[in-house]
């Protein structure tokens, strides 16, 4: 036995038990992936004999470091919790932010003045680094996070050279295949609802859409594209202009199931039937698509896993940037990952 006096086990001591030095211990406890495998090992051994527990506070303190990331969504309250995407991303980011005992913040910005509230609490260094979920073309605030050197993930991007890292799901292979999907069923004037065309997830989409219709032999006709909001209201407005437009249409694709269900809802008051009629294909495969009347056939997102995904890379930056590194090198060797997740359209009774 040594003379140590009874109490908690010190960095010090894992660090002997482990046989490497204390930064290495520090590395290793903090995340940091500048550890190799073997010593990663002996120090969670080392951890787990002697029963050591970190000190949140300490370790903040010597690291400059919050142990908090903010998730910032800029919509009010209504659309998030009506929106089963939003609520599908936050269970993955808090499940793998939880996992590496870090804080997650949830932030909401409306209006410019809670847009400035924001910039000045990122500024006071309040936080380690900031996700960004459902961000439109001009937004500035990817650039500013980055300005002030805080890590950045972004869910989805704002053009195809986004600068700063991203997770996001392949948008023009979903309109593609929900339109070859239609096709394939018989189907020959396919309108489309897209989503805020500002937003390069819904321009994506809308590409897809237009590749499909050429892959099968379609013509475009932009009678047949009507602009969205990704909301159930902006799918119901959407859905009457097309029938306005083209009454003959035979198939929708919405950019989202809410829009989906928003335009199923006026094909019903106008008498269409869906799939008689008119089929009808959405993209995220939410609860909304599997208990809509009837089953909405729709293009799978992994929602929760690019949430995971997202937090996983920021949570290795902040590690890099604790560890005097820059951002790691991750998917393909990019120096700040660009992931992109594939997509699946799940067939229902609704095509």
């Amino acid at each position: 036995m040594s003379g140590r006096q009874t109490g908690r086990p010190t960095l010090e001591e894992v660090a002997t038990r482990a046989g490497v030095g204390r930064g290495t211990v520090s590395r290793v406890i903090n995340g940091s992936p500048r550890v190799s495998e073997q010593a990663k090992e002996a120090v969670e051994r080392a951890v787990a004999e002697l029963g050591y527990v970190p000190n949140r506070a300490a370790r903040a303190l010597a690291g400059n470091r919050t142990d908090a990331v903010a998730l910032v969504v800029p919509e009010t309250e209504n659309r998030l919790f009506a929106e089963p995407y939003f609520l599908d991303i936050i269970r993955g980011v808090s499940a793998e932010l939880a996992d590496a005992d870090m804080q997650l913040l949830l932030t909401l910005i409306r209006t410019d003045q809670e847009r400035q509230r924001f910039e000045q609490y990122l500024a006071a260094q309040r936080v380690d680094g900031v996700l960004l979920v459902s961000v439109h073309r001009d937004d500035p605030l990817p650039d500013l996070v980055r300005a002030l050197g805080l890590p950045a993930v972004l869910n989805g991007r704002r053009s195809e050279n986004e600068p700063v890292a991203y997770v996001d799901s392949d948008n023009v292979g979903a309109g593609r295949s929900a339109v070859e999907h239609l096709a394939g069923r018989g189907r020959h004037r396919i309108a489309t609802i897209t989503g805020p065309l500002d937003m390069f997830a819904a321009q994506g989409r809308l590409d897809g859409y237009r590749q499909g219709l050429a892959a099968v032999g379609l013509p475009t006709d932009d009678r047949l594209v009507s602009t969205g909001d990704f909301t159930e209201e902006g799918g119901r407005r959407a859905m009457a202009e097309l029938l306005e437009h083209c009454p003959d249409l035979d198939a929708v694709f919405a950019a989202s199931d809410l829009m989906a269900v928003g335009a199923r809802a006026v094909l019903r008051a106008r008498g269409r039937e869906v799939p008689g009629d008119v089929a009808l294909v959405g993209v995220d495969d939410s609860p909304v698509a599997r208990h809509s009347d009837p089953p909405l056939t729709s293009v799978r997102q992994p929602i929760e896993e690019m949430g995971r995904r997202m937090a996983r890379a920021l949570l290795r930056q902040i590690a890099a940037n604790g560890a005097g590194g820059s951002d790691v090198e991750e998917d393909g060797g990019e120096e700040r990952p660009r992931l992109v997740l594939p997509t699946e359209l799940i067939v229902r009774a609704s095509s």
